[in-house]
């Protein structure tokens, strides 16, 4: 998040006197790393933990997570062997000691060469599908296996499940063709297979069985090759955030190109080619073309494509070949306006050498949009913006800031002559702080918008100053579980000026702030060499809200509550270890900008037609559903018993096949006049517009939403002062 600038020169001014301060013999940058990492943390986290036993299994506890959660290679020789260190790693991480990191590396590199024998020689032999007996899913039930005999039998039961699960799935698709009802992508894929490929239509139940633990051996071999190319650093790097969430789940550390692609997530934009690429089989294969991008302009790179080496201009090319991903891109991407050529191997077999300036590639679907909205029975025209996250420019190199951004939509939608305005937040995860106060002041007159406490420090009110007001008309926001951190401040803001119904299902509960430290920063310039160190994303201060209380830990509780997939399963931030705690401060004075009149009546209907309505029935059946198959999974080995369980739960989901796959009628969605002309000079664009709008016009809490803000047009709204 973005510094406000006292708060800025203060950190630099207290990194630069402990940069001094820090001991002088490290011995390598791994050292310089950790005490630079401690020394930030005691003296900038919000809630600094003592560095002692209670601190030591916090973090025991995290890195065995991050590990090995699933305690599928560790065995308890290997935890006992470790667990020596458990009250150890306080005075290890304060000493910059890395012995119980090197030990817990080591065992597991051992594991792992261990395992990789174990998998392909239990796949190399068929499954007896005969036998009843359980594979256990939760992992907290799950125990690290006694030897190494529990061990590979763990492994047997997990790789039985994966096959079985296939060969049921390819048993379905021959069952589904003898009786005429297989789906025309599921012919298209069986024709896709080599010539010398027998189809699995035609294969009996020993030569599924046989295909099946072949596609799973190339599966782990896929993983198990990736797992090798970890490095000694990536491994570090684990160990580092089980010391730093140690503090809370959102203090982490972000090595150099982690931080690196932070940014382009919260900008919403990079410098490169704009192409989405992933591994397969070792190679670097093309998924996806930005559209827009300076790929999607050259036309020649195309999704399928296989880069095999990557050269910067004339230098000479670099093979890329069963490179990690991350290096790859990092070849790729680079400034505006220099040159990058690729080496594909095409979907033909030809090889062909490709350049492409780099440019700007800007991430659309990162930024707000708006539409129009109307029912049947009614003359309103609604606006609905969508803003997936507070995005901000913080490099200040041009680009786009989410307040500038809403400010514009709204003031087109009011040229559109909107009776009323809806903004989407689900799934919002965040961002900007400064965006979300300036973007609150787009809809009242001036305020205080949020609390922010640092530690030790009475709390710090941020204001919206602006007088002036953008729109001043009915306001529903969205929001669900999903929605946390900035999106939690602007509709709590809203909510409790009076000035917007929230509608949807509680959120996150994110209720804290965090600052990225330049760890490059908290070393003397005479220890060049150890840079570059990375950056410590660290949680400075705490929101709360004017009335005083905190979103964190129970987020915010919506006015008007809607059926929510996850309503019976706990998600949020009360899902992570060690989350800070919920609290109440003193609350501010501040003044409603309008009083909605008929609330409780508003809330009435919308409770009325939620309860009429079969759509939002099945939600919240499929809901209890989705716990209850949490709860008891499709665990037994045994090949009927896995298929009758699977059939029982076929049955019940059946209902909720097509819940979400029909327009609603009455809903119509309309684009704005002042859309119209951008979309219609890119056709990018207008395929976007064209399914977001086709998914708008299925989406039953939009069509409640709208049904709310058209009964608040239908009631008068006033100003009021608060006493």
């Amino acid at each position: 998040m973005k510094i406000r600038g006292f708060l800025f020169l203060a950190l630099i001014a207290l990194v630069a006197v402990w940069a001094f301060t820090l001991p002088g013999d490290y011995g390598d940058k791994d050292e310089v790393l950790m005490q630079s990492i401690l020394s930030s943390m005691n003296k900038l986290h919000y809630e600094p933990l003592e560095i002692d036993d209670n601190f030591s299994e916090r973090a025991f506890k995290l890195y065995l997570e991050s590990m090995d959660g699933s305690k599928r290679f560790f065995t308890i020789d290997d935890i006992n062997t470790l667990e020596k260190y458990k009250h150890q790693i306080d005075d290890q991480v304060s000493t910059a000691n890395f012995e119980f990191f090197e030990l817990s590396r080591d065992l597991m590199n051992k594991r792992v060469d261990q395992i990789e024998g174990i998998y392909k020689e239990i796949l190399d032999k068929p499954f007896d599908f005969t036998i009843n007996e359980r594979f256990e899913f939760d992992e907290e039930k799950v125990e690290y296996a006694k030897d190494e005999a529990q061990l590979r039998d763990y492994w047997r039961k997990a790789l039985k499940y994966r096959v079985l699960d296939r060969v049921v799935g390819n048993l379905e698709k021959q069952e589904k063709a003898a009786n005429g009802e297989l789906e025309e992508e599921e012919k298209e894929e069986e024709k896709k297979k080599d010539k010398d490929e027998k189809d699995v239509l035609d294969m009996t139940f020993e030569e599924l069985e046989a295909e099946a633990r072949k596609d799973e051996l190339k599966v782990h071999d896929d993983w198990f090759e990736r797992l090798s190319k970890l490095r000694r650093s990536d491994r570090l790097e684990i160990y580092i955030n089980a010391v730093t969430s140690s503090f809370d789940p959102h203090t982490n550390y972000f090595p150099p190109k982690e931080k690196e692609d932070f940014d382009i997530r919260i900008s919403g934009r990079l410098e490169g080619i704009g192409a989405q690429l992933r591994v397969e089989d070792g190679d670097i294969k093309v998924i996806r073309i930005v559209p827009g991008s300076a790929s999607w302009r050259q036309k020649e790179l195309e999704a399928d494509d296989v880069i095999t080496a990557v050269a910067q201009g004339e230098e000479e090319p670099v093979d890329v070949v069963g490179m990690r991903l991350d290096d790859a891109v990092r070849l790729i991407r680079g400034k505006k306006g220099t040159e990058v050529r690729l080496t594909v191997k095409k979907v033909d077999g030809s090889t062909k050498v490709i350049p492409i300036i780099r440019d700007i590639v800007v991430l659309e679907e990162s930024y707000a949009k708006s539409t129009i909205l109307s029912t049947e029975g009614t003359d309103y025209k609604v606006g609905l913006i969508n803003l997936p996250q507070f995005y901000a420019d913080f490099t200040k190199t041009g680009g786009r800031n989410c307040a500038e951004d809403v400010d514009k939509e709204l003031h087109s939608l009011i040229e559109e002559g909107v009776s009323g305005v809806i903004l989407d937040l689900r799934n919002n995860g965040g961002g900007s702080l400064n965006e979300v106060v300036d973007m609150s002041g787009l809809f009242i007159e001036k305020g205080p918008i949020v609390q922010v406490k640092s530690k030790d420090a009475d709390p710090r009110i941020l204001r919206d100053k602006n007088s002036q007001v953008t729109y001043d008309g009915p306001l529903v926001i969205m929001i669900n579980s999903g929605s946390a951190s900035a999106s939690e401040i602007l509709a709590a803001a809203m909510q409790d000026y009076g000035r917007a119904v929230v509608i949807g299902s509680n959120s996150f509960g994110k209720g804290t702030v965090q600052r990225f430290i330049n760890l490059d920063r908290t070393v003397p310039v005479t220890m060049a060499d150890v840079r570059p160190l990375g950056s410590v994303k660290m949680t400075t201060q705490k929101f709360y809200r004017i009335n005083g209380k905190t979103t964190q830990l129970k987020g915010v509780a919506p006015d008007i509550a809607l059926p929510y997939r996850f309503d019976y399963i706990d998600t949020g931030e009360k899902k992570h270890d060690f989350p800070m705690a919920w609290d109440v401060i003193e609350p501010i004075q501040y003044n409603t900008e309008f009083t909605i009149n008929n609330l409780d009546k508003i809330k009435q209907m919308s409770a009325d037609r939620v309860k009429s309505n079969e759509t939002f029935a099945l939600i919240d059946e499929r809901a209890k559903l989705l716990k209850e198959e949490r709860d008891n999974p499709n665990d037994n080995l045994n090949l009927e018993k896995f298929r009758k369980h699977q059939a029982d739960s076929e049955a019940r989901n059946k209902k909720y096949e097509d819940l979400g796959d029909e327009e609603i009628g009455g809903l119509m969605v309309t684009t704005p006049s002042f859309v119209i002309p951008s979309v219609e000079a890119d056709s990018a664009q207008l395929a976007r517009v064209e399914e977001w709008h086709e998914n708008l016009q299925k989406d039953v809490y939009v069509e409640e939403a709208l049904h709310v803000i058209n009964d608040i047009i239908g009631s008068t709204t006033k100003k009021r002062r608060r006493k």
